[in-house]
């Protein structure tokens, strides 16, 4: 497809799996740190992703890679790219 050679790179986040929401899918939190725009503290930034596991191979507590997608339901608009490091 010749389209493929301009097309923008996909959004990759690193997180860790809070919740096996239910068949193929998994929820993941991500946390980065950010100043305040008008105070300049440094405040800690959580963000929950919907993400699709289409394996069924990530757990609880996995830190895993996600990789934005096109819409695959409602809410689900990353996969699972893949598990950095397993739970403890």
């Amino acid at each position: 497809m010749a389209d493929t050679e301009n097309r923008n790179a996909r959004k990759v986040r690193t997180g860790v799996v809070v919740s096996l929401s239910g068949d193929k899918s998994i929820t993941v939190q991500i946390t980065y740190r950010k100043h305040h725009p008008k105070y300049g503290k440094m405040m800690t930034i959580h963000k929950k992703l919907h993400v699709h596991d289409e394996k069924n191979e990530a757990g609880l507590g996995d830190t895993v890679r996600v990789m934005e997608t096109r819409p695959i339901s409602k809410t689900k608009r990353w996969r699972l790219a893949e598990i950095v490091e397993r739970a403890k």
